[in-house]
């Protein structure tokens, strides 16, 4: 017997109900990404070295295209489990803005700045889960935010959430993104 039940969906805009008081929201467009990151007290690591055969950016035009990056620090998955098992909602985001934070060491290291990002394009956020666990979206949004704060409007995005059976070292996510670059 399948049980449906209805789920609620955000209505109204997005942006203007939960955006206005973002702190990326109305940052002055002078600063650079690196004086962001420093504001909220960020410090790139050095890249991962890649888990298997696979370079983690690939620079094509004016696109950069970023491996799946997980919540490693110091060389330590920091979370691992499932949501809707032993990893909270709040983990979860927690470990997607690990993630991101990894994401962006490694375009860093591949473009020597982040100065050259455009905007984002796209961010694919993989959450390990239950079958029943739901709330994809909200830990995706542990990534989304701080792009956001980072990068302003450039951090803006299209995003794709969806939850799988296991990932890498146990992780409860995984992302990558597709990042558009200025001319040279």
């Amino acid at each position: 017997m399948v049980v449906r039940r209805a789920i609620a969906w955000p209505t109204g805009s997005w942006k203007t109900e939960h955006m206005a008081d973002h702190p990326g929201a109305a940052q002055d467009q002078a600063e650079s990404p690196q004086q962001r990151l420093a504001a909220l007290g960020i410090e790139l690591p050095k890249p991962a070295s890649p888990l298997a055969s696979y370079i983690p950016v690939r620079l094509t035009g004016r696109r950069a295209w970023v491996s799946g990056q997980g919540p490693v620090q110091d060389g330590i998955s920091l979370y691992q489990g499932r949501l809707g098992d032993s990893v909270s909602l709040e983990e979860g985001a927690a470990a997607a803005r690990l993630a991101t934070i990894n994401l962006l060491a490694a375009l860093q290291a591949a473009l020597g700045g982040l100065d050259r990002v455009s905007h984002f394009e796209r961010l694919s956020v993989m959450v390990a889960a239950t079958p029943d666990f739901t709330r994809h979206p909200a830990v995706a949004n542990g990534a989304s935010e701080l792009l956001l704060a980072v990068f302003g409007e450039a951090g803006r995005h299209s995003r794709v959430a969806f939850g799988v059976a296991s990932l890498p070292l146990g992780w409860p996510v995984e992302l990558e993104a597709q990042v558009f670059l200025t001319r040279h």
